[in-house]
């Protein structure tokens, strides 16, 4: 494979004559090595750095190293972490094509892993490169690591002039990619998750991926070049859920807080490892069957319909349990409302959900009081709620 154009070197992912390399470098990092041990607690460190080293045995590229090593810890997560997990792929098949997956953000490390291990059981020919933002690299391996993994930075600590050249760059490396890499491509439709589960696309991302590319082309034809294809990923349970409360609770009672390293750890070592129960993931209608539709508006008005229109293809492609359900009645009951969901649960579930929810209250105001913070647990409550109701709410609306 040649090497990836000098304009792209400090966002790219590792070149295949790098991935050895790198691969070494991350044997050899300290901090790697003890999460590692935290993973098989039961060896030795000597053991599970050898028991690495083995694994990665004949690894020569990214590719290489998705498949020989994060896939089956995907599966031993899924398997340890999930009920079971399913890929709707409608509109899109294994073939020669490539695809830019814009999808909402459940988890800061899995959205994208999962996706690479359900695409490649569904025999596409690719995994995907991976938008990543640098607030996550806190520490040299986790960028050695994700660089390994296809990751591609997306940078977000630079002044705004510096920023517009740096949007311009990723576009440019997004397009190359696609069409010169011939890979596919993973970005979350935001920057960040969306703490109360409703997602929204934002124009900025849209703006961006249509730049970049050849000067004569329109905005339409650089977005159809990226073959984008809209995603939904639906979780049962979020294990993250009571983090996110406290976080309300902390921002409200306090506007200038800001999470800390070990905060952006926490979160990313709880969505890994936390119980998650189902996981869906869906594909919407692929961008290019219906984006002429939109050509004959103003530009401003182009990426708000465009933004409009994938947030609808990605709420209609959630997978709703019946958690979902019972959250947004229990909102409308708490406002004098009707349920007008019943329907579409039972008592025994209805019974589960609230057990479930209790838990994770409780979770959220042990957490507050171990930080010197007073609980709000009707306001905690209402947090987790509205994130479970938001995607149920979400469908309905679109």
């Amino acid at each position: 494979m040649s090497m990836t154009p000098e304009e792209f070197k400090d966002i790219r992912p590792y070149d295949d004559a790098e991935v050895r390399g790198a691969i070494d470098s991350l044997l050899h990092d300290r901090q790697f090595s003890h999460i590692l041990k935290g993973m098989v607690p039961f060896l030795p460190l000597g053991v599970s750095r050898g028991i690495l080293r083995l694994a990665t045995v004949g690894i020569h590229s990214t590719l290489g190293f998705q498949l020989r090593f994060m896939k089956p810890i995907v599966k031993l997560i899924l398997r340890r972490c999930s009920t079971g997990h399913s890929f709707v792929h409608d509109g899109i098949a294994p073939g020669p094509e490539r695809y830019t997956f814009i999808s909402n953000h459940r988890d800061i490390v899995l959205d994208s892993a999962i996706l690479d291990l359900m695409l490649h059981d569904a025999h596409f020919p690719t995994t995907c490169e991976i938008a990543i933002g640098d607030n996550l690299l806190i520490y040299p391996w986790i960028r050695t690591l994700v660089r390994l993994n296809k990751a591609f930075i997306v940078q977000r600590s630079l002044p705004m002039r510096e920023m517009l050249k740096a949007s311009q760059t990723m576009s440019r490396y997004m397009h190359y990619a696609i069409n010169e890499k011939h890979e596919n491509i993973w970005i979350a439709q935001r920057e960040g998750r969306a703490k109360d589960s409703s997602d929204q696309t934002q124009t900025s991302l849209l703006k961006m991926l249509a730049i970049g590319a050849e000067d004569t082309a329109t905005a339409i034809e650089r977005l159809k070049n990226l073959h984008i294809v809209p995603l939904a990923i639906s979780y049962e349970y979020d294990p993250c859920d009571y983090l996110k409360a406290q976080e309300f609770q902390l921002k409200r009672d306090n506007p200038e807080w800001k999470k800390s390293k070990q905060d952006d750890l926490t979160n990313m070592k709880t969505g890994i490892f936390g119980q998650k129960g189902h996981v869906h993931y869906q594909t919407g209608s692929p961008v290019n069957k219906w984006i002429d539709t939109l050509a004959e508006q103003p530009e401003k008005e182009f990426f708000q319909a465009f933004a409009q229109r994938m947030d609808r293809e990605i709420h209609h492609s959630y997978q709703l349990y019946p958690g979902n359900y019972v959250a947004a009645d229990l909102l409308d009951e708490a406002n004098g409302a009707n349920k007008p969901n019943e329907a579409r649960y039972s008592p025994a579930d209805k019974a589960t959900f609230e057990k479930y929810l209790q838990e994770r209250v409780t979770l959220a105001a042990q957490g507050l009081q171990a930080a010197g913070v007073t609980p709000d647990t009707v306001f905690l409550r209402e947090r987790i709620l509205t994130m479970y109701a938001n995607p149920a709410r979400n469908m309905i609306k679109d």
